[in-house]
């Protein structure tokens, strides 16, 4: 039996959850991080992922690390690139032997 994977979550699922939590709206967190607000959104909605820029104001306006957002990022990206290409890498790669 195939073990069951979860969906990868987007970055943007924890931070609508935040916002939400917060009683804060997308365009009130676009203008105090002075990005358009069309950006928040787009990432709120999975369809841009966290720079290292938005990284970096996203964790000094909710005094958070950066490295917290792109963990978020790069975690959401491996796991989205594994439920894509992982069986295809493992029968195209040839693993590295080393010879004694």
């Amino acid at each position: 039996m195939a073990k069951a994977r979860i969906a990868p979550v987007h970055p943007g699922v924890y931070l609508k959850e935040l916002l939400e939590e917060l009683g804060l709206s997308q365009y009130r967190l676009a203008q105090d991080l002075g990005v358009p607000a069309m950006r928040i959104s787009h990432v709120v909605r999975g369809k841009r992922p966290v720079t290292a820029e938005l990284a970096l104001r996203l964790g000094r306006y909710f005094g958070q690390s950066p490295r917290y957002w792109l963990n978020l990022q790069s975690r959401y990206d491996m796991d989205a690139a594994e439920d894509e290409l992982g069986k295809r890498v493992v029968r195209e790669v040839r693993p590295f032997k080393a010879v004694a």
